[in-house]
């Protein structure tokens, strides 16, 4: 049910249809330190030249996600504190709390930040999650305490699989809203959420993606590997498959809850 620890490949320099978007304003803000990120949300991840983000409802997931944090600091700690060993994949790292044990992973870190979003919004009665025999696993409510322990039963019973299951597929790329989720549920399988959209006149459609990965890790906006002139942005397109820093989908395996 969980991700599959793989290790990087090397990848096509690149990607069908990529090279035509613009690259990113070299009066954009640096971002390509390692050291230290200087964008304080997803929001504030620049765009290439011509685009503007989709309007979201202010109290969306979408939105949420939008205005979450990011670290300085742009490695990703494993659960146990020690950096992870391939270092190549993420543009920014999101403050999240990826817990002390192994248990919040691809599936699991999407999750969080699902039942993060209902948690701050005091909307209890919607963090719900099943498991792989349809059990299903509801906050009944309570402090910090008490929702942290829960995520950790969550994260211990369910998994790609499971939400695979749970979730509805798309018909398209073209139907792309943030918050939705690339999935392949098993084992091995991975799953990334979609962290910001955005549109330009000529109707191309680019997105960010998000994971958590095996062992836990913090989650991460991961970057673009084949196409690093439009920054982490991916461009929609139904024809190609989706080829990530350790993962690679098929359009079809794109979902919304």
């Amino acid at each position: 049910m969980k991700c599959l620890y793989l290790l990087s490949i090397i990848l096509p320099v690149l990607g069908c249809g990529q090279t035509s978007l613009p690259a990113i304003s070299s009066g954009d803000k640096e971002s390509s330190s390692r050291e230290e990120n200087p964008f304080a949300t997803i929001e504030e991840i620049p765009l290439p030249k011509g685009f503007e983000r989709v309007n979201t409802s202010i109290h969306s997931f979408g939105n949420y996600l939008r205005h979450l944090p990011l670290k300085k600091d742009r490695t990703i700690h494993l659960y146990n504190g020690r950096p992870k060993a391939n270092q190549d994949a993420q543009f920014a790292v999101i403050d999240v709390s990826v817990g002390n044990k192994d248990l919040q992973q691809c599936a699991d870190a999407i999750m969080r930040l699902r039942a993060e979003y209902f948690y701050s919004s005091h909307q209890w009665e919607k963090i719900a999650f099943k498991d792989n025999a349809n059990h299903t696993y509801k906050f009944s409510g309570g402090d910090r305490i008490k929702f942290d322990a829960y995520l950790e039963t969550v994260f211990s019973y369910c998994g790609t699989l499971s939400l695979d299951r749970t979730l509805q597929k798309r018909n398209s790329l073209n139907e792309m809203e943030i918050g939705d989720v690339f999935i392949k549920g098993g084992s091995p399988g991975h799953a990334m959420l979609v962290m910001d959209v955005a549109k330009n006149k000529e109707g191309k459609t680019i997105y960010l993606l998000a994971q958590g990965y095996m062992p836990a890790q913090d989650i991460h906006v991961v970057t673009n590997p084949l196409n690093s002139k439009i920054g982490p942005w991916y461009l929609v397109d139904n024809e190609s498959d989706i080829i990530t820093p350790e993962w690679t989908f098929k359009p079809i395996q794109l979902k919304h809850w």
